[in-house]
């Protein structure tokens, strides 16, 4: 068992980007990475945001998906001393869909 439950390797990397999204201002983005948060609570989720944005490049987006609820209100606070911009959140059904992008 892994220090934050099972283990698992939740982080897809896509080679390109894999899709695009169309935020709410309009705008499309296409998005490079997606990391799959469901079913972790902090700081795991934050842990994989930072580690994503560190090797990220400039105005690559990254889509975060997250279930829960605090880790959701953690994400944006911590973009500017990670170099990056919160684009949107998302609700969705049974999650939150966070972009990200860095900067």
């Amino acid at each position: 068992m892994a220090f934050f439950g099972r283990k698992k390797n939740k982080e897809e990397i896509a080679p390109g980007p894999a899709r695009s999204v169309t935020l709410s201002n309009g705008s499309t983005v296409d998005i490079v990475r997606q990391i799959d948060c469901l079913g972790d609570s902090c700081p795991r989720p934050q842990l994989m945001t930072k580690k994503a944005l560190g090797s990220a490049a400039a105005n690559d987006v990254i889509e975060i998906l997250i279930d829960n609820p605090s880790s959701m209100e953690a994400i944006p606070p911590m973009m500017p001393e990670l170099r990056s911009t919160h684009l949107e959140t998302i609700k969705g059904d049974r999650l939150w869909q966070v972009y990200v992008r860095k900067d």
